[in-house]
């Protein structure tokens, strides 16, 4: 998801996963929960890479399972931060399932993820990054 302003994301995370047996429901499909641990895998690291702090999950919202993604699949997750609060960050994520055999490609899931950038005692602090000092 590009931000609601046009402009390039603040921070970006991709990941690859392939779904295995594991992974999977009882009809063969990722289970929504696996999806959306890698989804905040993906928003955790994006969060990370940007404020250089810790960072916690305060909420997952928007979540939309457009499509299931199938056993063997490859899964990308795009996590791109797409506006900064004092403390907080917004998280776009999208979940890409790629067939390994085709080549084809589909948009599965989306959802945003807000989290907080945290001190040495656990309380929120701001979020300090180059352009913002």
């Amino acid at each position: 998801m590009p931000r609601e302003d046009g402009e390039r994301p603040l921070s970006e995370a991709r990941l690859m996963e392939i779904v295995f047996p594991h992974h999977t429901n009882h009809l063969g499909t990722l289970f929504g929960g696996q999806g959306l641990a890698l989804m905040d895998k993906a928003a955790f690291i994006a969060a990370s890479r940007l404020a250089r702090r810790t960072v916690v999950t305060a909420r997952s919202e928007r979540v939309n399972f457009l499509s299931p993604i199938r056993q063997g699949d490859l899964v990308e997750v795009v996590a791109r931060v797409t506006r900064i609060g004092r403390s907080s960050m917004q998280v776009d994520v999208e979940l890409i399932a790629e067939s390994i055999h085709s080549g084809e490609r589909r948009l599965c899931t989306t959802g945003r993820f807000h989290m907080i950038a945290l001190d040495g005692q656990g309380r929120p602090t701001p979020v300090i990054t180059e352009d913002r000092g």
